[in-house]
């Protein structure tokens, strides 16, 4: 994703308007590595610019994507979420919290699918579900407490 500015003068460019709303929201995805959903970006930029609406921030993603500066991202499970980094890379994704990051994979471009012959394949793109350090440190500590119980508050918890 170019810079801010950059967007800015792209944005006049092409004879759309720039506002202060978009000049926001720019910012915020510029270099943005968490793959933000609208909604999480419009409460981020909420908190700075009150009174910007989610209807701005749809529009604008929409925008930058069809600008080409940054892409959608749709890993199941509900929001599409968007990411500025157009580089040649995958996802990987807790499955506990959600959290989303960038992952470079070798060799992705040979990958040939069996069985669709009739069917071209213009992209690949993968990604990996796991758990994170933390969400599994957290488990761990969950487990560790389940099995600290005495037996007589396992067998009380479990009624």
């Amino acid at each position: 994703m170019q810079t801010p500015t950059e967007l800015a003068a792209a944005y006049r460019s092409q004879g759309r308007k720039l506002t202060p709303q978009r000049q926001l929201l720019f910012q915020l995805m510029h270099g943005n590595d968490k793959h933000p959903t609208a909604e999480s970006l419009f409460a981020e930029a909420t908190a700075q610019m009150p009174g910007i609406s989610l209807r701005t921030v749809y529009q604008t993603l929409n925008e930058l994507a069809e600008m080409g500066e940054l892409q959608f991202i749709d890993i199941g499970g509900g929001a599409t979420r968007f990411d500025p980094n157009l580089d040649d890379h995958h996802h990987v994704v807790c499955v506990d919290c959600g959290q989303i990051r960038d992952v470079h994979v070798n060799g992705t471009a040979a990958l040939k699918p069996v069985g669709i012959e009739d069917f071209t394949i213009n992209d690949v793109g993968v990604v990996f579900q796991g758990v994170c350090s933390t969400c599994e440190k957290s488990r761990a500590k969950s487990h560790k407490t389940a099995h600290a119980k005495s037996p007589a508050q396992q067998a009380k918890i479990s009624k």
